[in-house]
């Protein structure tokens, strides 16, 4: 017994010894370690008229994303993204409480990016790993939404006021994360998940210019045997002292591939441009966007939130064929902390029997939404309103539709 209590006292100054001699090691590593991340809770809450209360929500929705900058030496950082949320495509974990009884589940956990970033040739940064897609059909790191990520090698190289830009990516989760579904055209009711293929090769090129108070970029990309794309935009910004006025215009036309003729894409050419006016007077401001979609597709970012894209609150314009949509919203900072905006939009989708559409339909929302920054790092926001969804052989799809978000940054 005594030869037990003295083994057992060894052991513990052996393991204080290791602790002490290790402590200022850790110390100095954590100093050079950036922690940074965002935490969202999300309810939404939508009651539709009773011949669609099939497609009523009550969703609680949660995501935690951790990021971690390691610092290696003077020319590379570690970089991690760890995401408590949904496994399959980074977004938020939910639980529809109108058809799953009101139960609690559990969020999972996973490594989202984890790759170097080597910044030892000026003006350069080369990335290398599994990492966010960052490309305007993409979004890359979303605090409240699903992410595409990939396995690759990004480099973005600034000469002056242009900077180029170039990517390629062995693997991706397109397969899961791809968010837009077709309406329209001979594809229409498909989503991309369910014609991307996870290893197919994407490459992609740019160039970004200031020149002035304009930004420029235009972007080509390729995913093998899928589709090719090109992206063109322009924003520029104006302080008139008193009017501040921002304009902004994009182009995107995408070709999908004759490798996916079975699939009912390959022979459509698809293309989404749009329009954005700002104004901001004293604590008063507007905004006008207008786009419209080709008469074959309008299939333009593989994310719905993604700028190639044009999104709303329930109604958005990217993969609706032969239509044109308008977003018109008015603001006002009534308090240093506290913003209210009215938001209305309207997609009007033109008939076209080859798309099965025999009318003309509209498809519209307006909603009232409260913004409160109770602090630099805490916001939140209420919108409450309506929509409805004109029907060619049904009753129209009327409804409310209701969101509170609070997200804390760190």
């Amino acid at each position: 017994m005594k030869k037990i209590v003295k083994m057992s006292l060894v052991a513990a100054v052996a393991v204080a010894g290791l602790t002490t001699a290790n402590a200022k090691p850790l110390e100095e590593a954590i100093k050079n370690v950036d922690v940074s991340g965002t935490v969202v809770y999300r309810y939404d809450d939508r009651d539709y008229n009773d011949e669609y209360s099939d497609k009523d929500l009550s969703n609680n929705k949660y995501k935690i994303g951790l990021n971690l900058k390691a610092k290696v030496n003077d020319d590379v950082t570690a970089v991690t993204r760890f995401i408590v949320g949904s496994q399959t495509n980074a977004d938020f974990v939910s639980l529809n409480t109108t058809t799953d009884g009101g139960k609690d589940g559990q969020a999972d956990v996973s490594l989202s990016n984890v790759y170097f970033s080597y910044t030892g040739i000026a003006n350069t940064t080369v990335n290398v790993g599994k990492q966010g897609l960052t490309t305007p059909w993409t979004v890359a790191i979303d605090p409240d939404g699903n992410e595409q990520t990939g396995t690759g090698i990004l480099a973005l190289t600034t000469v002056g006021p242009v900077t180029l830009a170039g990517a390629y990516f062995n693997q991706t989760n397109l397969t899961d994360s791809a968010d837009m579904t077709i309406q329209g055209g001979t594809a229409n009711g498909l989503k991309l998940t369910d014609v991307l293929e996870g290893d197919r090769n994407i490459w992609t090129v740019a160039a970004i210019a200031n020149v002035g108070p304009v930004a420029l970029d235009a972007w080509y990309l390729e995913m093998q045997d899928t589709f090719d794309t090109f992206t063109l935009g322009a924003s520029a910004n104006f302080d008139f002292d008193a009017v501040k006025l921002s304009v902004g215009a994009r182009h995107t036309m995408l070709d999908f591939d004759r490798e996916l003729a079975g699939k009912a894409l390959s022979k459509e050419d698809q293309s989404l441009t749009k329009i954005m006016l700002g104004l901001k007077a004293g604590i008063f401001g507007a905004n006008v966007n207008y786009g419209w979609t080709d008469d074959e597709g309008g299939t333009a970012a593989l994310d719905n939130d993604a700028t190639t894209g044009m999104q709303g609150y329930t109604v958005q314009l990217n993969g609706v064929a032969d239509a044109q949509y308008l977003q018109v919203s008015v603001d006002a900072q009534v308090l240093e902390s506290l913003n209210i905006a009215l938001k209305y939009h309207q997609l009007d989708k033109d008939k076209n029997d080859d798309h099965g559409r025999g009318t003309d339909l509209t498809d519209k929302e307006l909603y009232l939404q409260a913004t409160y920054k109770m602090s630099p790092n805490l916001s939140t926001y209420v919108r409450f309103g309506e929509n409805e969804y004109e029907k060619e052989n049904a009753k129209d799809q009327e409804g409310t539709i209701g969101r509170l978000q609070v997200q804390y940054s760190f």
